[in-house]
C-alpha cells in the first residue's frame, strides 16, 4: 500500500474572526447566477487584501458559505454569505472596501460579526415584491384572491433528480397587492423557506393553476428581505441584528 500524501508545506493559518454580509443584486446583474458572484467575490476579495482563510489540502479554497441565493434573473436587496479572515477586521472598513472591488450592481449593503449559530437557520422567510407591466390591478387582486383561497396548489419543476411537484400555496405566509410609484401593478408577498425553495415563479404558477390570470409577460421579481419570520409583528426580521 502507497504512503498517503500529504500537501508539502505548513498547513494554512486558522480563521480568528468570521463575517457575515449582506449585498444586493441589482440591474443587470440580477442575471448573475450564484456561481458568478462566486468568482466575482473571489477576484474582489483579493483586490480588497481582506486577509481570507483556506481550507487546508492539496486545492485550498477561500472559506466562504453562501445561503439561500435568488433564483438567476430575481433581483435582490437581501442576499448573504460568510466569510472567515486570518486576521482580525473591522466590518465597516472591510465592506467599503470590498463593494469598491465588486462590480456595480453587486453592492455590499452592511457586514457584522458572525453571531453563533448557522447563518441559514436565521433565514426563514423571504419578502418579495412583483411588478406587473401592463396587467390591471383589478385583474390581479382576483386572481391573488383566487390563489389564497385555495388549501393546496401544486407546481412541478424539473431538478437534478428529474421532475418533482410540490405545494406552492402553503407557503406563502401573507400576500397583498397595490400599485407602484410609477403606476404599476404590484404583489408583495411573504414566502416561507421549505424544501424544495418556492420561488416566485412557482407561485406565479400556482396563481395561474388556480385562476385564468396569465400575464402577457413575466413580472420583475425582487427580493426585499429574507430573514426571521416573527408571526407576532407579521415581518421579516433582519438576520444580521444581534439577539
Amino acid at each position: 500500500m502507497s504512503p498517503q500524501r500529504t500537501p508539502d508545506g505548513p498547513p494554512p493559518p486558522p480563521p480568528v474572526q468570521k463575517l457575515r454580509i449582506q449585498y444586493a443584486r441589482r440591474g443587470r446583474l440580477r442575471y448573475s447566477s450564484t456561481r458568478d458572484f462566486g468568482r466575482a467575490l473571489e477576484r474582489a476579495l483579493r483586490r480588497a487584501g481582506v486577509p481570507m482563510a483556506y481550507s487546508a489540502g492539496f486545492h485550498p479554497h477561500p472559506k466562504i458559505s453562501y445561503a439561500n441565493g435568488a433564483a438567476t434573473g430575481a433581483a435582490s436587496e437581501a442576499e448573504y454569505f460568510e466569510i472567515s479572515v486570518t486576521e482580525r477586521v473591522d466590518p465597516d472598513a472591510l465592506g467599503r472596501a470590498l463593494d469598491a472591488a465588486l462590480p456595480d450592481g453587486l453592492d455590499i449593503v452592511a457586514v457584522v460579526d458572525a453571531e453563533p449559530g448557522a447563518l441559514a437557520d436565521r433565514l426563514q422567510a423571504s419578502r418579495w415584491l412583483l411588478e406587473f407591466p401592463g396587467v390591471e390591478l383589478a385583474d390581479l387582486e382576483r386572481a391573488v384572491e383566487g390563489f389564497l383561497a385555495q388549501e393546496r396548489v401544486e407546481v412541478s419543476r424539473m431538478f437534478k433528480r428529474g421532475m418533482k411537484s410540490y405545494d406552492a400555496r402553503e407557503p406563502v405566509i401573507r400576500a397583498e397587492t397595490g400599485r407602484s410609484d410609477e403606476g404599476c401593478a404590484i404583489l408583495t408577498m411573504v414566502v416561507r423557506h421549505t424544501t424544495p425553495a418556492v420561488r416566485p415563479d412557482d407561485v406565479l404558477s400556482a396563481i395561474t393553476a388556480a385562476t385564468s390570470f396569465a400575464p402577457t409577460r413575466s413580472p420583475k421579481a425582487t427580493r426585499l428581505a429574507q430573514g426571521i419570520w416573527s408571526s407576532e409583528t407579521e415581518s421579516v426580521a433582519d438576520p444580521l441584528a444581534t439577539d
